[in-house]
């Protein structure tokens, strides 16, 4: 066989994810080329810490947004604090968003990962509306088992939904 000649990788999905992330990186490259810093997601404890213990910017019946500036340092006597000594928690200028689904509140690991993808979702949609800030959006009430008998229904994705977009558009109007 000639050295021009590629084979073919084993599996579909190794094509699959070099697409993936080429898509992604041009979509990062156009982002970046217009001025405008992509959504960037919290990921560590002292960031959600830091956010946590910044102001509730909005309520809605099963949610809460919270707002902390940049700058925010991890609570003193928090296990990371020391974290603090390496730099600053959030060291890109752009809006930062996480999403805190308890098990308290969703009790199936398919329900919260459900929320938390329309939390991520419609909060990509609102972040031309929101400052350079670290956001956490924070289930604070379950959702009748009763009403939505199902870990994952379109009805329950619709609620969630619809009450993250009243929660972000009430936030967006908060000082």
């Amino acid at each position: 066989m000639p050295s021009s000649l590629h084979a073919a990788p084993r599996a579909a999905s190794a094509w699959l994810s070099k697409l993936v992330f080429l898509s992604a990186a041009i979509g990062l490259g156009l982002l970046l080329s217009e001025g405008v810093a992509p959504v960037q997601r919290l990921k560590t404890r002292p960031q959600f810490q830091a956010v946590l213990a910044g102001q509730t910017v909005a309520k809605t019946t099963h949610f809460v947004l919270h707002r902390n500036a940049l700058d925010a340092r991890a609570p003193v006597g928090q296990p990371g604090a020391q974290v603090q000594a390496a730099g600053a928690l959030f060291r890109v200028p752009a809006m930062w968003i996480g999403a805190m689904v308890p098990k308290r509140w969703a009790k199936r690991a398919v329900t919260r990962n459900a929320i938390k993808r329309q939390i991520y979702a419609v909060s990509a949609d609102f972040a031309h509306q929101y400052p350079q800030a670290a956001f956490v959006v924070r289930l604070r009430r379950a959702f009748d088992r009763a009403e939505f008998v199902s870990a994952m229904s379109d009805q329950l994705r619709l609620a969630v939904r619809a009450e993250v977009q009243a929660l972000l558009r009430a936030g967006a109007k908060a000082p």
